[in-house]
């Protein structure tokens, strides 16, 4: 069942959300790497609609910002006053239609509800204009109404009311199907409807509700399109709430990569974001969490207790314990445990980044090694080059970064410091313990290093009847007795 491209979509999101007790607006709390509001754009945008107009009040300045970042293509309109639904609906219409009827179905949804789909909008729709409604409310059947309104239906299954939890009789408590808060209506009926909405109640506010009464009077047919599952309408109050819809959402975001072919070895201790991307055979151990624009490519693996945000991990990587951060992993390499991928770092082909290494804005050659210990910043190393443990790139004189140059199959040793800016030639050695102020020629060993100089029995001297004194001394070869001496 499918129905025509919707005229609008009109998302309410102006209201202020006081429970959040934040002061972040509630429709810009995120959960699964989006915005509360930039979930429900997203399945409206599934809809293909021709315009989509999010409407604002609280703290308008902030959600216009974000959605000019997060979707530039949205349209706003200003609640000036949270005068109700009713009321946010038609500074919606009027932004999209400036004082003319919008042509076509319309559909309402809340800023507030992350979980609900593209495919349940469209299920709506379609049910909205097959059986030709004036306004079809999607529902829901719950375990429990309490609080909610119920929908009452007649015989022939259209709507005939919405009875709040507190006016519902015996009866109509007894119904759990409840009323989502997302509507499709007839856009002219809508507009004419909403002109007739009093604010006679005791909040003195225009009720979008009372628009399905009004276009019932007039003889119009009011429908309903159930969610397959109920926690879709679920609208986020406060940061329980929250939390309670993240772990739906990355359920759901988990069976998806699971059943396309990717193992997920303890999804309870598994998170990741809407916009990661896998391919068939990705690994995922537990404890890892998978941010931003990451893609994992097949038979890679990655974890356990790992962070990666906008991060590619090639195929047949392996990245351990391990946090990184707008970084690219090359097919086949490895990395930590226990490393940082800062941004801009490049591991090519069968690279490794190893132990307790860090790595920012660098890039490492194919089959290249910094197995431990040691800091990348702000440098190239070409293919095959092994890096020294405890070995660091130092790239900052306190004012400006410098470049640090490493050529393929190079040696460095243990404990290296290279001064930047300076280049390593290929094919180049350089000794442990050196400090690398100077370029050194392709094949070349560079040593920079003091002579080494012992002082014998200087801990007797300056120590005398220390432990290490002591030791010294009982290390010490025992001299031959004079001759003669007995």
């Amino acid at each position: 069942m499918s129905a025509k491209r919707p005229a609008a979509v009109v998302v309410l999101a102006a209201g202020e959300g006081t429970r959040m007790k934040s002061k972040t607006p509630k429709v810009l709390h995120e959960i699964c790497g989006r915005s509360l509001v930039g979930h429900v754009a997203a399945a409206a945008r599934e809809l293909q609609p021709e315009h989509l107009v999010v409407v604002v009040g609280h703290a308008r300045e902030q959600v216009v910002a974000h959605l000019a970042e997060t979707d530039p293509a949205t349209r706003t309109a200003v609640q000036e006053e949270q005068n109700g639904t009713g009321h946010a609906v038609r500074m919606g219409l009027e932004e999209l239609a400036k004082g003319r009827a919008v042509d076509g179905t319309v559909i309402v949804v809340c800023g507030d509800t992350p979980l609900l789909t593209g495919a349940t909008l469209q299920a709506l729709a379609a049910t909205h204009s097959a059986d030709g409604n004036a306004v079809t409310v999607l529902t829901a059947e719950v375990p429990d109404a309490t609080g909610y309104g119920r929908i009452v239906r007649d015989a022939a299954g259209a709507v005939t009311a919405i009875v709040e939890h507190k006016d519902a009789t015996e009866s109509q408590r007894a119904i759990r199907e409840i009323n989502s808060g997302v509507f499709a209506f007839d856009g002219q009926l809508l507009a004419d409807a909403l002109g007739k909405v009093r604010t006679d109640n005791s909040q003195g506010e225009e009720y979008l509700t009372d628009v399905l009464g009004i276009l019932r009077e007039a003889g119009h047919r009011v429908g309903a399109s159930v969610a397959a599952d109920h926690h879709e309408i679920a609208g986020i109050n406060n940061r329980l709430q929250l939390a309670e819809a993240r772990r739906i959402l990355n359920d759901r975001l988990l069976r998806e990569a699971m059943l396309s072919g990717v193992t997920v070895v303890d999804p309870a201790s598994t998170f990741i974001d809407v916009t990661v991307t896998f391919e068939p055979d990705a690994v995922v151990l537990p404890g890892t969490q998978l941010l931003g624009a990451t893609h994992i490519a097949a038979d890679a693996e990655v974890g356990p207790n790992t962070r990666l945000k906008d991060t590619t991990v090639g195929a047949g990587a392996r990245v351990d314990n391990t946090v990184a951060v707008s970084a690219e992993v090359g097919e086949g390499a490895t990395v930590g445990p226990y490393a940082y991928l800062r941004p801009g770092t490049r591991l090519g082909t069968k690279a490794k980044a190893g132990t307790y290494v860090e790595m920012k804005n660098a890039t490492i050659g194919e089959g290249t090694k910094v197995p431990h210990l040691s800091y990348v910043g702000d440098a190239t190393i070409g293919d095959y080059t092994n890096i020294g443990a405890a070995s660091v790139f130092v790239n900052y004189d306190g004012k400006d970064k410098h470049h640090t140059t490493i050529g393929s199959h190079c040696r460095t040793g243990s404990d290296n410091m290279f001064v930047a800016p300076v280049t390593v030639g290929d094919g180049a050695y350089t000794a442990a313990g050196s400090v690398i102020t100077k370029d050194v020629p392709p094949g070349s060993l560079a040593v920079a290093r003091g002579q080494q100089r012992n002082i014998e029995g200087w801990v007797a001297r300056k120590r005398p009847g220390s432990a290490a004194a002591k030791a010294a001394q009982s290390a010490a070869p025992e001299k031959e007795s004079p001759a003669g001496e007995s």
